[in-house]
């Protein structure tokens, strides 16, 4: 892992001027001194616990705060610090989800891969408001804040809290001002029985979450603990979420897990009136629906002729972007050549008049932190030395830190009308059809966030 590259990556990616005077990022999340005083009495409060009631449990816990009243966003107003903490926070997202692609696409070579680069790092952040000492500096540089000082006192630490902020500032933007979506997160932490947790810690997480619960489970039946765990977050999500996790090492003593959906209905679209063909591999096809597009998006295709880029609005706040290889190659050559980590691809787009037609998608896709960031060869980071000493006062011991993540496009259901492209016959469409594997990334409009970053090698295969 090459940190130092990828931090100065990140400087040309989101250096902000605010009346050319440039801000360091970390003095934008870090602790002031006035805050570091008040941190002191709040030791006390950091000490209090309480031990989560049995999965099995009919009564809803007194500790779990009514968020409903959450779900009725005002349209976010950001500030000039507001806006100079989203550009940082973009950058910082998105370097660490492309990583965590990179490894999920080698490990899922040839299927669907989908993840949530802003829920993988809240999960990161969660974890870094419940570490101490060295694990909490592991994590802080993970996270990409590298003091400008050496000073080790508390105004060279971030404040996780400011960062959960700015994420669920991104996630807010999302639903701000758009009817056509829906979207929704759900955490979830699941602890041995007996184990207590800290009060402070999970009221630090509320926020950043729509829902959040915490139930006690008995790991060391793992699969009936699975089948608890699987059966309780389908209940929470009204059916949504299906099957969490498969299985579960019965040394556990706690288990994390968010689940993030975005359906978008995309009302300029319409569906084709018969499915259509797409190429899974040179040998094999499949039909599938596909939806039609048509107006004024931004396209490139990259200088060595290996794919093509095209970014279209999906509502008012989000807005998908779709590479697919051209001129002969295949998705895993673009893929073997594609510098992920750097944004160039995402770059020198221009707008260009375009009949767009794609498949029409539900995808999810569920990743292990554990396991990716035992990828990037850093297992011992949550692994049984971390300090995680500000979630429990127990030893613990983290076993699966899932994020699942899901994303479905449709249209409003209304067929592609027969003289559709009668109607713009003065204007000349680049006719641009994904009906071989490709790349997707879906972002927030205003802050330019990756919310979601996938392959889709089988529209059929989504879920």
């Amino acid at each position: 892992m090459n940190l130092v590259a990828d931090l100065c990556l990140l400087a040309c990616l989101t250096t902000v001027a605010c009346d050319r005077v440039y801000v360091h990022p970390f003095n934008l999340f870090s602790y002031n001194k006035s805050t570091c005083e008040e941190m002191k009495s709040l030791v006390q409060e950091g000490k209090k616990t309480f031990v989560p009631v049995p999965i099995e449990s009919q009564t809803a816990p007194a500790y779990e705060d009514d968020l409903s009243d959450k779900d009725k966003l005002e349209a976010p107003s950001l500030s000039g610090q507001g806006r100079q903490k989203l550009s940082y926070m973009k950058g910082l997202v998105y370097i660490l989800g492309a990583r965590f692609y990179s490894a999920l696409q080698e490990a899922q070579r040839g299927q669907n891969v989908l993840l949530s680069p802003t829920s993988l790092y809240g999960s990161l952040v969660s974890f870094y408001l419940g570490a101490s000492n060295q694990t909490a500096a592991d994590l802080q540089r993970l996270l990409g804040f590298v003091p400008p000082s050496g000073d080790p006192d508390c105004t060279s630490r971030v404040d996780g809290n400011k960062v959960l902020s700015s994420l669920r500032m991104i996630e807010s933007l999302v639903k701000s001002r758009d009817e056509e979506l829906l979207f929704s997160k759900m955490l979830c932490l699941f602890s041995a029985p007996g184990v207590p947790l800290s009060q402070l810690f999970v009221q630090d997480l509320l926020p950043s979450t729509d829902a959040l619960y915490a139930r006690a489970v008995d790991f060391t039946n793992p699969s009936e603990a699975a089948k608890q765990i699987n059966a309780f977050v389908k209940a929470k999500s009204k059916g949504q979420s299906k099957r969490l996790l498969t299985d579960i090492d019965p040394s556990t003593d706690l288990l994390f897990a968010v689940d993030i959906r975005l359906a978008v209905n995309v009302k300029q679209a319409s569906r084709l009136k018969e499915p259509q063909e797409f190429w899974v591999d040179s040998n094999t096809k499949v039909l599938v629906p596909m939806l039609s597009v048509m107006g004024t998006f931004k396209y490139k295709t990259d200088a060595s002729g290996f794919f093509s880029v095209v970014e279209v609005p999906i509502s008012k706040t989000t807005l998908l972007v779709l590479l697919q290889p051209i001129n002969g190659s295949d998705l895993e050559h673009v893929e073997s050549k594609l510098q992920l980590q750097s944004t160039a691809w995402l770059q020198q787009l221009s707008p260009r008049e375009i009949k767009l037609t794609l498949p029409e998608l539900t995808i999810e896709g569920s990743s292990d932190l554990q396991e990716l960031l035992a990828d990037m060869e850093l297992p011992a980071l949550l692994g049984k030395g971390a300090d995680l000493s500000k979630i429990s006062d127990t030893n613990l011991t983290v076993g699966k830190v899932i994020n699942k993540a899901f994303f479905k496009l449709t249209s409003d259901g209304t067929d592609q009308p027969e003289d559709s492209a009668a109607q713009n016959e003065d204007v000349m469409f680049l006719d641009i059809t994904l009906n071989n594997p490709f790349l997707l990334a879906v972002f927030e409009e205003k802050s330019r966030a990756m919310l979601f970053l996938g392959r889709v090698t089988n529209p059929l295969h989504g879920v």
